[in-house]
């Protein structure tokens, strides 16, 4: 009844001709519902089309959760699979001793960093690795994405998937598509490893995508017939002041480390299309570069993250995960407001001037 009320809420166009769209969807813990939102949203919108995604960390598990449920039921077993998701991972964190303090309750403060717990727990992650904390290596992680997904259906997908995670041997990137596809490819895209033992897949060992793509569009403008890419983006490029903690530059030198990927080819899509428009030759006489010239960028984010911190994102609380969920939606309501008609038409994303970049 809740999705349904959204759901009239909504102004969704019933008249607009059908166009296929990408997602790229970035990884940040429990920041991940702020994605969830977005694709609710995006879902409720008939003449739009999900072709596609590449999704690293969080943004694998909204990745894999949305093909799964709309294989078996379309949009409303997508949009109850993510849900469902989202309340098993709150569920289970309700018993982590990781909870805000009853002051944070009251003051709404939805960081865990006056939790002695999580305190703790920090300061021995400096001290000790996953291998000496946690031996058995568990992972709750692994029980809900079991619980969720039956891996075997995202084989039939019509949405094409590409996750993420990098190889702890090469540090280079590894994409893994449906046929792939497993839980503990999913656990591997969101391997921290000051958190988690390496997943090992094919004898090597994996750690967290973002280190090496968060996520990769390179697979979504090679493999897929979409030419609109939606990135949705939870992790702060910009942020003002200078970190002086160590907990705060920890947290910035993370974050720039998880965008610098992403960074370089927004960065090298830039440069492309540039040279290209420069060099006068249509896109058509360029075969190999037809694709990169096509791509048409796109960009959801939220003030919020910004003012959000990284212990935050071990906050699985139900009421902090619906809050983002909504912010996900009051953002895409708000791009779609003001970009519905660009899309298949022209790109919305400025990627010369987010990258401080001149192009000559």
């Amino acid at each position: 009844m809740a999705v349904q009320q959204r759901r009239k809420t909504g102004a969704s166009d019933d008249t607009r001709s059908p166009l296929a769209i990408d997602l790229a969807l970035q990884g940040g813990g429990a920041h991940g519902a702020f994605t969830w939102g977005v694709i609710e949203r995006v879902l409720e919108e008939p003449w739009l089309s999900v072709e596609s995604i590449s999704g690293t960390s969080a943004g694998a598990m909204n990745a894999v959760v949305l093909a799964y449920g709309y294989t078996l039921d379309g949009v409303a077993g997508a949009t109850a699979a993510l849900e469902t998701f989202w309340r098993r991972v709150s569920d289970a964190a309700r018993y982590s001793p990781f909870q805000r303090t009853p002051l944070d309750v009251m003051t709404g403060n939805w960081s865990l960093d006056n939790s002695s717990a999580y305190v703790f727990f920090d300061l021995m992650s400096r001290l000790f690795s996953p291998y000496e904390i946690n031996p058995a290596n568990i992972n709750p992680l692994r029980d809900i994405l079991i619980e969720s997904i039956d891996f075997e259906v995202l084989k039939r997908s019509p949405i094409k998937l590409f996750i993420n995670a990098t190889n702890v041997r090469t540090g280079l990137p590894r994409v893994f598509r449906n046929a792939d596809l497993s839980a503990d490819v999913i656990l591997a895209s969101a391997c921290l490893p000051l958190l988690h033992q390496a997943i090992e897949i094919d004898g090597d060992p994996y750690w967290d995508g973002g280190f090496s793509g968060n996520p990769l569009l390179g697979p979504l403008v090679a493999e897929s017939v979409a030419r609109d890419v939606l990135l949705v983006q939870v992790n702060p490029i910009e942020r003002g002041g200078v970190p002086k903690t160590a907990r705060e530059i920890l947290n910035r030198m993370n974050e720039i480390s998880f965008n610098a990927s992403l960074k370089k080819e927004l960065r090298a899509i830039a440069v492309f299309q540039r040279t290209l428009a420069d060099s006068g030759q249509a896109p058509h006489e360029l075969a190999w570069a037809k694709d990169w010239a096509e791509v048409r960028l796109h960009r959801i984010t939220t003030p919020r993250m910004i003012e959000l911190n990284a212990s935050s994102k071990l906050n699985a609380e139900w009421a902090f995960l619906t809050m983002l969920r909504d912010d996900g939606r009051a953002s895409m309501e708000q791009f779609l407001a003001d970009h519905s008609d660009d899309l298949g038409t022209r790109p919305t994303f400025d990627i010369a001037n987010l990258l401080d970049t001149v192009l000559q």
